[in-house]
């Protein structure tokens, strides 16, 4: 059997390709927003402001660049959609170049939206107005991105228009579409575990089984959902969660392998799951993989530097 490719994007020091051996590429640059391309390619934000595509062998070509500080993107029936360190959503079009979407601009109650800061030794710091996460279901008929900090606006147009959901001071950090059920959705947010079974038109939350939470990473491995907890963005352990997506069960902390504490937090991208393979990186660079949809998991890697995200193709 072939096994399965491990992609870990780092915030200073380019991706790491980890499988029988581990390839070090795009040395020294800055890459975040790994998401698959929909046919077996990566695509990813380089140095900010330049998006590319990675075949399955490993060559980089640049599709847009921009003035504008990038944060993620994804693509959708063959369309890429963009999202900015100010809160705009970009979309490649059809000359290779990227236009703004309007609608998201006009989003109701944009102008209660805040960055997230927090203050460390007497100086407050923290990211920009971002944003930070975007997703769409199943059937590709509703996106939805994630504003750091302003909710989850959706659109059910492809983007021309966008509205409202989840209370913004839920402080969301990352959404994720389940990738065969349309109306199932989930969020990691600073309240808790978000769970949306109407295609993230109205949300509930929850912590019941968690530690702390604060919760900054999300993704489905089959008909489960794994989230990452910690006291907050700074703190210096982590652990990870799961529950069947049905039903209302408590959240369970995965173990089997994966130690009780992650070396700092697991963030926003770097949960990421394909078939019964399952990967995520914490703050410290430790990286863990399980082969059967997290019932045993192994440490694949240690110290990589800083990781941005993680995705398995």
């Amino acid at each position: 059997m072939t096994t399965p490719i491990v992609l870990v994007a780092t915030w200073q020091d380019g991706l790491f390709v980890i499988g029988e051996t581990v390839h070090h590429e795009l040395r020294k640059e800055s890459v975040r927003g790994l998401a698959p391309d929909g046919r077996g390619g990566t695509l990813a934000i380089i140095d900010g402001r330049s998006l590319r595509h990675r075949t399955p062998g490993g060559v980089w070509r640049t599709i847009a660049t921009t003035r504008l500080d990038l944060a993620c993107c994804m693509a959708v029936g063959g369309l890429i959609y963009v999202g900015t360190d100010d809160a705009r959503i970009l979309r490649v079009n059809a000359d290779g170049a990227f236009e703004q979407l309007r609608g998201f601009d006009a989003v109701v109650g944009r102008e209660t939206w805040y960055a997230g800061s927090a203050v460390i030794n007497g100086q407050r710091v923290g990211p920009p107005l971002e944003i930070r996460s975007m997703t769409a279901t199943a059937d590709g008929a509703v996106l939805l991105a994630n504003v750091h900090v302003g909710g989850i606006p959706r659109s059910t147009d492809g983007g021309v228009t966008w509205h409202p959901t989840i209370d913004v001071d839920s402080d969301v950090h990352e959404v994720r579409a389940h990738p065969t059920r349309p109306g199932v959705v989930m969020a990691a947010a600073a309240a808790g575990l978000c769970a949306s079974s109407d295609g993230g038109r109205t949300w509930n939350v929850e912590q019941d089984g968690m530690h702390a939470s604060y919760c900054s990473a999300v993704a489905f491995a089959g008909d489960d959902v794994l989230v990452s907890a910690s006291e907050d963005h700074f703190a210096a352990q982590g652990a990870i969660y799961r529950r069947r997506v049905d039903g209302h069960d408590s959240l369970v902390a995965v173990s089997e392998g994966l130690p009780v504490w992650t070396n700092g937090i697991v963030d926003t991208g770097c949960i990421a799951t394909n078939g019964s393979t399952i990967a995520l990186a914490d703050r410290k660079g430790s990286l863990y993989v399980a082969f059967d949809a997290g019932r045993n998991w192994s440490r694949r890697a240690t110290g990589l530097p800083h990781p941005s995200g993680v995705l398995i193709v």
